[in-house]
This record gives C-alpha cells, sequence and structure tokens, in this order.
C-alpha cells in the first residue's frame, strides 16, 4: 500500500504531542511492507534546533511551503492508494479539499483532538476541518472512541468514524534503572484547559509537602506561574530523553484536556509511553480510562491533592513497582505502535472495499 500522510508534523516534537504518535504509528506501518510519505508544512517554530527528526530512514519526509507548494505533491498523493490529512494541519480546511479533489484512493482525516475539533465545529470554527469536508473523507480517524464515535457519523457525516488511539514505539519506550531524582513528574505542554488539574494534583501537592520533590517538563508555560521551590522545571524534553525522564521519577502524572474528560475515552500519547516504560502512573478521572488501563491494578486514580499525596505516601515500593509492570504489560498486550499499524491497515481495507462496493453493485445489476 502507498500511502501519503499530510500531519502536523513528523520531525519536530516541540509543543506538541502528535510528532511522537506519528512516528510510532508510521514506523510500525511501514514495517509491514507499505511506502509512506509524510509531507509537512515547513515553518519556523517546527525547523531549526527544534527539528529532532529530519530524517525518519522508515519513510519519505518531504516539506511544502504553503498550499502553492503542496501542488508539487499532487500526483505523488493522486496515485496513493491512501491519503490521511491529520488535524492542526496549516489550511487543513484548503488542504483537505485539495486532497479529496487530487485523491483516486482513499482519503481520511486523522483527528488527534477530536474533543477540541468537536468543541470547534459546535462553535462554527473550521480551523483545519470543516462540518462540509468531513462526509468527504472516506474515514475519519478518531483520538477518541467510545459515543464520540457515532456523534461523528451521525450529526457530520462522516461515512465511516473509527478509533484508532495514541500507541508507543516499545523498542524506544522502555524500563530503565535510574536514580530517582523525583517523587512525581509532569510531562506535557502547557494548556489553560489542563492547567487547574496540573495544578491540583501536582502544584499543590509540591505546596503541602516541600519534603517531596517534584518534576514538570513542558514548553509554553506562562512566566507568571509561580512554580514552588520543589518543583523542577525543563522547557523540553526531547523524545529520546522521555524514558529517562520517567525513569528517575516515583510515579508521573497523567492529566487531561477538559474537553477530552467530558467525552471520555480519549488517551494521551503519554499515557502509553510513561507505562511502555514501567512507571506507575497517576492519572486524573474520565470515563473510559478502565477500558486501556485498570485502576488500582495498572494504573493509580487521583481526583484531589490529598489523593495525590496519599498514594505517593502510601504505597511501598513492592506495589510500586508491581503497578508499574502491571501497566507496562497491559500497553504490551494491545497499544502498542504494531497493533495500531494493523488497525490502520484494517481501516484503510475497509474502506477500499466500501468504495469498491456502489462500482461492484452497478456491474451486478447491469
Amino acid at each position: 500500500m502507498q500511502l501519503v500522510v499530510l500531519g502536523l508534523s513528523l520531525s519536530s516534537s516541540w509543543g506538541n504531542g502528535h510528532a511522537t504518535t506519528y512516528r510510532a504509528l508510521l514506523k510500525a506501518f511501514a514495517a509491514r511492507g507499505h511506502a509512506v510519505t509524510f509531507l509537512e508544512r515547513d515553518v519556523p517554530w517546527y525547523s531549526g534546533p527544534h527539528r529532532d527528526l529530519p530524517d525518519p530512514g522508515w519513510c519519505r519526509l518531504a516539506f511544502y511551503e504553503g498550499l502553492d507548494g503542496l501542488r508539487e505533491h499532487r500526483a505523488l498523493i493522486a496515485r496513493a492508494d491512501a491519503a490521511i490529512v491529520g488535524s492542526y494541519v496549516p489550511d487543513g480546511v484548503e488542504l483537505g479539499r485539495l486532497v479529496q479533489g487530487w485523491a483516486r484512493g482513499v482519503t481520511a482525516f486523522y483527528d488527534i483532538d477530536t474533543p477540541v475539533t468537536l468543541g470547534k465545529l459546535e462553535r462554527g470554527e473550521a480551523e483545519y476541518v470543516s462540518a462540509e469536508l468531513i462526509p468527504g473523507y472516506d474515514l475519519y480517524l478518531s483520538f477518541t472512541g467510545g459515543p464520540t464515535l457515532g456523534l461523528i457519523e451521525r450529526r457530520y457525516g462522516a461515512p465511516a468514524a473509527r478509533a484508532l488511539y495514541c500507541s508507543v514505539d516499545p523498542d524506544l519506550y522502555r524500563p530503565l534503572r535510574r536514580e530517582r531524582r523525583w517523587d512525581l513528574s509532569y510531562l506535557g505542554t502547557y494548556s489553560p484547559d489542563r492547567q487547574p488539574a496540573l495544578d491540583r494534583l501536582l502544584l499543590e501537592p509540591a505546596r503541602r509537602r516541600p519534603d517531596l520533590r517534584f518534576a514538570v517538563a513542558g514548553p509554553q508555560y506562562p512566566d507568571d506561574i509561580a512554580w514552588p521551590e520543589n518543583v523542577e522545571r525543563f522547557e523540553h524534553v526531547g523524545p529520546a530523553d522521555h524514558p529517562e525522564f520517567y525513569a528517575a521519577s516515583r510515579f508521573t502524572l497523567n492529566v487531561t484536556r477538559a474537553d477530552m474528560v467530558r467525552a471520555g475515552w480519549s488517551p494521551s500519547v503519554r499515557l502509553f509511553e510513561a507505562a511502555s516504560c514501567a512507571v506507575p502512573i497517576v492519572s486524573d478521572v474520565w470515563e473510559g480510562l478502565d477500558d486501556i488501563l485498570v485502576p488500582g491494578r495498572e494504573i493509580l486514580l487521583a481526583r484531589t491533592s490529598p489523593d495525590v499525596t496519599g498514594l505517593l505516601d502510601g504505597t511501598d515500593e513492592a506495589a510500586r513497582r508491581r503497578i508499574g509492570e502491571a501497566g507496562r504489560a497491559r500497553i504490551l498486550s494491545a497499544h502498542t505502535a504494531a497493533h495500531r499499524a494493523a488497525e490502520l491497515e484494517g481501516f484503510l481495507r475497509e474502506a477500499v472495499a466500501a468504495r469498491a462496493a456502489p462500482a461492484a453493485a452497478a456491474v451486478r445489476a447491469s
């Protein structure tokens, strides 16, 4: 299969979780014998020192300058068996129209931000996809599962909405033995609707417990945040250093954007990556999480600051290791990039068959 993906970024993980999601998925998809090309808008904030994967090796990576530059790849898109447009791609609506017009194979929209996207659509915002564009995609691949899939089909006319959760490359995210530097860490880009949960589940516990050590890694946090003295800050930790970061933590925190909490069934890529490193995760609570990891056995849940400090104080080393190892085992059994690549292949073949069915029926009728 020849696959073309037009996504936010493959080359740079700076300030986004899309890059590691695409890297794991497409590397595994290529390993199944498929040819992959990733087309990325060349923008200054993902270039230079922020471009941490300029040559993937397992797929072709090409950059284009604006929509006019994309036209240079028209023939490639036309002859591909499938073309996937990702969420948050610049000029995504017009780009999607071009891809739908050029492609002769299956077209799909891969939404790595589904609840945020649906909120934008409800407000009439068409930043990277529009309500009019969705029915033109043969397949809507969604970061979010559960009831949201039916809503996308009913309200927006998607021919087929399928959950394609994030995943992890276990060759890159693996357990390491390192000196423990922090009792609880968090890795993630700043988001205003995620900050209240971060404050409640990490900053407030840090204020209450100056004897414990904490860390927050990620860009774009405002300068006016009052970080407690026992919270170590990192502006950016690249994917190659994620396992080291997790290994230095007794526990790591997962917090979820408000739209995704409301929708449920929206596991972050960081959830899979941290669990694959066998580091116990303390997570906020949302519906569908127990479909991914079993609370109390493979992941720990917290709603309040005392919940967090209680887990940090009340989980002995044997239990901590047991939870981390159980979480890793669950991820390896169902949520690796190889699992997702097989799912993606199945969804694309299903879409190919759905496109062929009307033509076959017409031939039979004649």
